[in-house]
């Protein structure tokens, strides 16, 4: 194996010793390793990729060094966020100032720095930071959030996760409650208050826009300092608890592997940017698919004319044109609390495909059922309308507990003619009916007047049928009954739905 390289600024290129090289060889297979994992998918070429490409780049500068990688082995913006903690923990600065329980403070910084943090008064023994006053501190962290002093930023996290983290060695505890202990005694909102006075006693009386402007500027500054102190957790954590302990601590999954029902906020709001361009590319697919992906029948008389050629031997078999047909979608969703989210996703994404169905119509209930197909009619924007789902749908028939059995007799007694032999129907939801009467006879005459009725439940295959749950009541008259928990799975079914 060969030292790698790293380019210096006339040219020439630095061997790094190969004992150095076959350490960051090491740490570079966990950390593809650890990509793959967090759900990456991360090919045996493009790890090679890699290994090229940080031969070009100076090992010392972190930030080349990460976009090198990333360039290399992140093929699209929503894996951005899983491989950037996953770098930051593999790669996260080292060093004995990082130890939790050691007594050396800003370790790590010059006599040049700690000046320019205004410490260079008080660099005495092994810590400059160490003899600072609580009041000296609030003001080393106001002064750097009033100068934007990004070197400061870092003196003042150092200090901040040191006193007030609370970190132990192998205290098994995770780094959101340190961040949660630091901030806590740091008090922003005073601080970002106190820098708003400040700019207007020193720019005189400002109007509304202004405020705002400089209050938007602080801000900023304040989710930077805040983004060095999770760093400074981090670091810590990760030479307590080592590299691997870290990497699957900090593991979340992608945004096409979220759980419908267990999504935080942050979450949804990935769901939500990473189903436009999944919409597109099913679209594309689907249309691609239905016209190049399908034979027609055999076309006996040019099969037989083609075989003269070859003796009256039909090597060449002919085919009619397929006449592709799009089916007709009914969608039965039930949108009471614990699946709502679910039902959201998967209505807004067979809306965005729609031109791919000859017809969809869409019922939503909880104990009571409504048609809903006119609220995504002639809109642009689909969270529109199903806002208007969540809002205005008349599906409470008594107290708002989910009740198929009732929503489906109404479904049935409604629009049940209305169901025919190139109807394909999708019912969304969990079947927990609250143990009220079953009605599975309305999905077996759904099932014999239909193409197809699928089933998809978004609770994971080892809840069915415990407690008030009774799909397997209802899936004895679908033609299939899926678990979809997430985007990907999703994706899937609506693919070989259409």
């Amino acid at each position: 194996m060969t030292a790698i390289g790293t380019p210096q600024g006339d040219g020439a290129t630095q061997r790094v010793p190969l004992e150095f090289g076959d350490a960051i060889l090491e740490l570079l297979n966990g950390f593809i390793i650890e990509l793959r994992a967090a759900g990456l998918p991360v090919s045996l070429t493009e790890n090679l990729d890699a290994l090229e490409a940080v031969k070009h780049v100076p090992i010392g500068d972190r930030e080349s060094f990460k976009y090198a990688l990333g360039a290399t082995l992140v093929k699209h913006y929503n894996h951005w966020k899983a491989f950037e903690t996953v770098f930051e923990v593999y790669f996260s600065l080292r060093g004995r100032q990082y130890a939790i329980g050691e007594d050396d403070e800003f370790g790590d910084l010059d006599d040049d720095e700690l000046d320019e943090a205004q410490l260079g008064d008080q660099q005495g023994g092994g810590g400059a930071g160490e003899n600072l006053s609580p009041e000296e501190l609030a003001e080393m962290l106001f002064q750097s959030l009033l100068r934007g002093d990004a070197q400061m930023m870092k003196g003042v996290a150092r200090q901040a996760v040191r006193r007030f983290a609370g970190m132990e060695p192998g205290r098994p505890v995770g780094g959101t409650y340190y961040l949660y202990r630091t901030l806590r005694n740091l008090d922003l909102d005073g601080v970002l208050e106190r820098l708003l006075q400040q700019a207007q006693d020193t720019q005189g009386e400002f109007s509304d826009f202004d405020q705002r402007l400089w209050r938007d500027e602080y801000q900023q500054r304040i989710d930077q300092l805040q983004k060095e102190i999770e760093a400074e957790i981090r670091r810590r954590l990760v030479a307590d608890r080592g590299v691997e302990a870290m990497a699957k601590t900090l593991r979340k999954p992608l945004p096409e592997d979220v759980d419908f029902m267990h999504a935080s906020r942050e979450e949804m709001a990935s769901l939500r940017k990473a189903i436009y361009p999944l919409t597109r590319k099913l679209a594309a697919r689907l249309q691609r698919k239905r016209r190049h992906g399908r034979r027609g029948p055999l076309d006996f008389r040019r099969t037989v004319r083609a075989s003269l050629s070859y003796g009256g031997v039909p090597v060449e078999p002919k085919f009619r044109n397929p006449r592709p047909h799009k089916p007709e979608i009914f969608v039965v969703a039930d949108i009471s609390g614990s699946v709502a989210a679910f039902a959201r996703f998967t209505l807004h994404l067979v809306y965005a495909i729609s031109g791919q169905f000859s017809k969809v119509r869409s019922f939503v209930f909880i104990d009571g059922l409504d048609e809903v197909t006119s609220y995504f009619e002639g809109v642009e924007d689909i969270n529109e309308a199903v806002h208007r789902v969540n809002t205005e749908a008349d599906v409470v028939w008594v107290d708002g507990h989910s009740d198929y059995g009732h929503a489906f007799g109404v479904f049935w007694q409604k629009y049940g003619s209305d169901i025919g032999p190139r109807t394909s129907i999708m019912i969304l939801g969990d079947a927990r009916n609250n143990y009220h009467a079953a009605q599975s006879w309305i999905v077996k005459e759904m099932q014999d007047k239909a193409r197809h009725v699928y089933w998809l439940n978004p609770e994971p295959r080892s809840y069915w049928d415990t407690g008030d749950s009774i799909v397997g009541e209802y899936s004895q008259h679908c033609d299939g009954t899926f678990e979809v928990r997430n985007l990907r799975q999703l994706e899937g079914f609506v693919e070989n739905l259409a």
